[in-house]
């Protein structure tokens, strides 16, 4: 998946999400007028728009599958308003996630803006829980000239990221530890990642497996184990790690070699491959044992609550 910018070709998808009430029901602006020349109509003008940049999120077939946008952008006082919307079908596949680190990342790298804001209806449960997961945390100090272009709606919630904020860091997800792998890396010919078993993950290790050649799109997991402790990592691609520990449900991308996941008591797992060819390794404390697998999630609900 990738940014780029709104084509023609476009339009009738974006006005598949405009009309579907499961996805503009809490939004701030009536979508469910717009028409199909509507759609065309803000495509063109965001080609030349400089007061708003409003981008297009793709798939690798260059699929849209929402629009991200930066608008009221202020250079002067340096901060802009954060927007994005996805499609159904594009929900909980990494899309949204996706669009929003990379505009964030053009605010502050490209137009060299200070801060980023947003707003989002207090009964917008879906949005809320988004954003909350993903730690961003309520901004409550949001300029008053910013506000006034809500003056009528109720209930908001306002989040903001400032430049320099480590808003991807996490340093667990559903009780599970998110360790950073030792990574040396040289000038000009890459970066070497290892770890040791007993030093840098609290387990010896006894069997090494990966998962690779699974098409975009395609889930995987849906089990937990009894007493096996697990390093997941992704050397390579972009993979959505779900887990559940029977209270909790939380999600967490892995793309980057040096950051892993730790797994050390029962926990259900659910992997999503966000691009196609990315390869999920795991570094497990004990060899391959069927009994030790729980594949049923009622069993594994069952499971966990004996042992509390």
């Amino acid at each position: 998946m990738y940014l780029r910018e709104l084509k023609m070709e476009d339009a009738p998808y974006m006005l598949e999400w405009m009309h579907d009430d499961t996805v503009v029901h809490n939004l701030q602006k009536n979508f469910s007028e717009k028409t199909l020349d509507d759609t065309k109509s803000f495509i063109r003008s965001s080609w030349n728009d400089t007061k708003d940049k409003n981008l297009a999120i793709v798939s690798e077939l260059d699929e849209y599958m929402g629009t991200v946008s930066l608008k009221y952008i202020d250079r002067e006082n340096g901060n802009a308003e954060f927007a994005i919307a996805v499609r159904k079908s594009a929900m909980g596949c990494g899309y949204a996630w996706y669009g929003m680190k990379a505009i964030i990342e053009k605010a502050f790298q490209e137009l060299h803006l200070e801060s980023v804001y947003w707003c989002v209806s207090r009964k917008n449960k879906r949005a809320i829980r988004f954003y909350d997961k993903h730690n961003f945390h309520e901004a409550l100090d949001i300029p008053d000239n910013i506000q006034k272009r809500y003056k009528d709606a109720r209930e908001l919630k306002w989040y903001s990221v400032l430049k320099g904020d480590d808003f991807e860091h996490r340093t667990s997800v559903s009780d599970c530890s998110v360790i950073h792998i030792k990574t040396i890396p040289t000038l000009g010919a890459g970066e070497l990642s290892f770890f040791e078993g007993q030093r840098n993950i609290p387990f010896d290790i006894k069997r090494i497996y990966y998962i690779s050649k699974v098409p975009e799109g395609m889930r995987r997991g849906f089990h937990a184990h009894k007493e096996l402790k697990q390093l997941l990592f992704c050397p390579y691609g972009r993979i959505q790690l779900v887990l559940d520990n029977g209270k909790r449900r939380e999600e967490i991308e892995l793309s980057d070699p040096s950051i892993g996941v730790l797994i050390e008591r029962p926990v259900w797992r659910e992997m999503l491959w966000l691009q196609k060819d990315s390869v999920l390794c795991v570094a497990a404390s004990d060899y391959y044992k069927a009994e030790d697998y729980i594949r049923d999630y009622r069993e594994f609900r069952d499971y966990v609550e004996k042992k509390e």
